[in-house]
């Protein structure tokens, strides 16, 4: 994210009103909150909400700081989906905190619940992810379940109709 060559490349995104996908490990967000404060007209979507596959303290503390930083950036959207764990079942209690604390730092907003299948089918049925983001968020309101379920992806991904 920091090559003067690929930088020229992805300035092209801005000029044909694109957006980013971006898949990269947490401990490259800074760059990418680099990027985005560069490029601000140009929307970068995290996927997999920044890979926080590293579930101890320290690792969870690693993530949280750097998915802080990248928040800053008014530009910057997240997928949360790709929570699974190698050897792992998917569980409510071991990803609550972590759609939690996206929601939290970047805002409804700007975050929306996304698919990692057929990966993720190596840790859960689609119904027991899906049913856990939805039993993470029953306390939110219609609206904003509705945004974070579908409207906020058809908005970030400009498929109003």
């Amino acid at each position: 994210m920091t090559d003067a060559r690929w930088r020229s490349g992805y300035a092209a995104l801005g000029r044909h009103k694109l957006r980013f996908d971006l898949q990269t490990p947490w401990w490259h967000l800074a760059e990418a909150a680099g990027l985005a404060r560069d490029f601000p007209a140009i929307p970068i979507i995290l996927n997999h909400t920044g890979l926080p596959a590293d579930r101890s303290v320290e690792g969870i503390a690693g993530w949280k700081a750097a998915m802080s930083t990248l928040a800053s950036c008014p530009n910057v959207a997240v997928k949360i989906s790709g929570l699974g764990q190698k050897g792992q079942p998917w569980t409510i209690a071991a990803n609550r905190d972590i759609v939690l604390t996206t929601i939290d730092l970047f805002g409804v907003s700007r975050c929306m619940f996304a698919s990692n299948f057929p990966v993720d089918s190596l840790c859960a049925s689609f119904h027991t992810i899906f049913g856990g983001f939805r039993d993470i968020v029953r306390d939110f309101g219609a609206g904003e379940q509705g945004d974070l379920f579908r409207d906020n992806a058809v908005r970030i991904y400009g498929m109003e109709q």
